[in-house]
């Protein structure tokens, strides 16, 4: 069977139980192109932080760009600036549970530390302001002793509460983009996902 608007064949069950291997290797091989554009559609994410929380000197966009560009000039590994980056990216779809839908994002292709540490970061942001609206400010101490603890608290510290400066020199988004496709150019959870787990086994 094929698809009258695009010619390609199309799978031909209308149950999932009752789907072919000819029919799943078909849908696979369908899917390759969408992969392909995992770094365009978080870049237009990221984008899109221009029109989300009003309020600070500056918008989640460039507070984005500024905390990569602190990271990057920190000399962090390459999968850290772009978490860094992207790690409000979920500030739209998902106001209450940004981190997580970034890491998650972020997971198939970077450091079970990376994503640890995007995962977590609202919680250790927390940190710097939680007091003042009636929430514990030390919530983060819930997960002391894990061996991304420290991580994650200094990747706020150092990068994300620090970077609400208008006049901080921000590198531009063009500086980060090839960053961002050589990160979402590897394979989903290859062994870049693995080596810690194995290694903290």
């Amino acid at each position: 069977m094929s698809d009258s608007s695009t010619k390609r064949p199309i799978a031909t069950y209308t149950r999932m139980a009752d789907g072919t291997k000819e029919d799943y290797l078909l849908l696979r091989e369908h899917s390759k192109p969408l992969l392909n554009q995992v770094a365009d559609r978080a870049l237009t994410l990221l984008v899109g932080l221009q029109e989300s929380y009003p309020g600070n000197l500056i918008d989640r966009y460039q507070h984005s760009l500024q905390t990569a560009t602190r990271a990057f000039r920190d000399e962090a590994e390459e999968e850290v600036v772009v978490a860094a980056l992207l790690h409000d990216i979920g500030d739209l779809l998902a106001p209450v549970n940004h981190a997580e839908l970034a890491a998650t994002i972020l997971k198939p292709y970077v450091s079970p530390s990376t994503h640890w540490i995007i995962e977590h970061h609202g919680i250790f942001q927390g940190y710097y302001f939680w007091h003042h609206t009636g929430r514990d400010r030390h919530a983060r101490e819930k997960f002391r002793g894990h061996p991304y603890f420290d991580p994650t608290a200094e990747f706020c510290h150092k990068w994300d509460q620090e970077s609400f400066d208008p006049n901080y020199d921000t590198l531009p988004l063009t500086f980060f983009e090839p960053i961002v496709r050589r990160i979402f150019a590897r394979e989903p959870w290859g062994q870049h996902t693995k080596q810690e787990s194995e290694n903290n086994a």
